[in-house]
């Protein structure tokens, strides 16, 4: 994880974007990590302003995904030795300020919360995103000046009101959740076995898990999309994705090779680009090639949901390129 500069520059254009591991985090059983306390020793800015949470892997769910229902919340991965986090972090902080309640600003330590980390895939430091009615939606990189961040806050307000999301938080609203216990629900036996593996990183154990939930009730669609979700955690465990996508655009017929980078873009939330990038590979394969895609493609369906109305859109798409 290094610093590096802004990598989104311009006026941002922001699109609701779905990652899979928001789901497992938000259904998770709330576990203690320690983290997440306002005002902790190390945070960016001291103790949190009236509209600053510090999120954590055990609170997000209850805190981060719950409150975006009300106001989009802004979530700052920042760590104690970057300067550059620091900065951005009070800048952050200050325009939230300003706007009174119409965002929350979810400060994430990423030291201390690797699985937030990993769900975002944060590769840097800063590194920011927005939640949206539980959907994550990639702002921006590396330090921005303060006019640059503004528009994308603008940007933002705009997006969330577009999705209904027009509330606004007072003082209290924000304490009471840091404050609130989180309610825990027990998971099936094997659900919860699976969600211990993968914090474990045995994923392998995950699958059986899921696999045996799946042929004691063929219905479960939770496990389903658990199973494909950890299925897709395994393909790209270790993959390289500036690599992948050079040898992608080197080969845009290689099923393989689009496949991967499809993997890529569902785990880091670019849902319509995985999609869009699948259609076009159906476009210009056949026999053997096209129908791997296209199974590979109904796959991911399985993991963004069958329910999310891109799923409904792509289906069509699909359908057109096919016939």
């Amino acid at each position: 994880m290094t610093n590096q500069p802004g990598m989104r520059a311009g006026r941002p254009s922001l699109n609701l974007r779905g990652a899979v591991d928001l789901g497992a985090l938000a259904s998770r059983p709330a576990a203690s990590s320690g983290a997440g306390n306002s005002g902790a020793p190390g945070s960016p800015a001291g103790t949190p302003g009236a509209f600053v949470i510090d999120a954590s892997d055990a609170s997000f769910a209850t805190e981060v995904i719950q409150l975006s229902q009300t106001v989009p919340v802004v979530l700052d991965f920042w760590a104690a030795w970057s300067d550059q986090g620091r900065q951005l972090s009070q800048v952050l902080e200050s325009l939230v300020t300003e706007l009174a309640g119409r965002v929350l600003l979810a400060r994430v330590d990423v030291d201390a919360n690797p699985q937030l980390v990993q769900a975002f895939q944060v590769q840097s430091i800063p590194s920011v995103f927005a939640v949206i009615k539980g959907q994550p939606v990639p702002l921006f990189q590396g330090a921005q000046p303060e006019a640059q961040v503004r528009a994308v806050f603008d940007e933002l307000l705009r997006v969330a009101e577009a999705n209904g999301v027009t509330g606004r938080l007072s003082a209290g609203e924000t304490e009471g959740a840091e404050e609130a216990e989180p309610e825990e629900e027990p998971l099936p036996p094997l659900h919860q076995a699976a969600y211990d593996a993968i914090e474990k990183d045995d994923l392998d154990g995950a699958v059986t898990a899921y696999e045996q939930a799946l042929r004691e009730n063929p219905a479960d669609d939770l496990a389903k999309v658990g199973l494909a979700q950890v299925q897709l955690m395994k393909r790209t465990n270790g993959v390289d994705l500036n690599e992948a996508r050079q040898t992608a655009a080197q080969n845009p017929a290689d099923p393989d090779a689009q496949i991967v980078v499809a993997d890529l873009d569902v785990l880091g939330g670019h849902i319509e680009d995985a999609f869009a990038r699948l259609i076009d590979t159906v476009r210009v394969t056949v026999g053997d090639d096209r129908d791997k895609v296209r199974a590979h493609l109904v796959e991911l369906f399985e993991v963004v949901g069958k329910e999310d109305p891109r799923v409904g859109k792509a289906r069509i798409a699909l359908a057109n390129a096919l016939f």
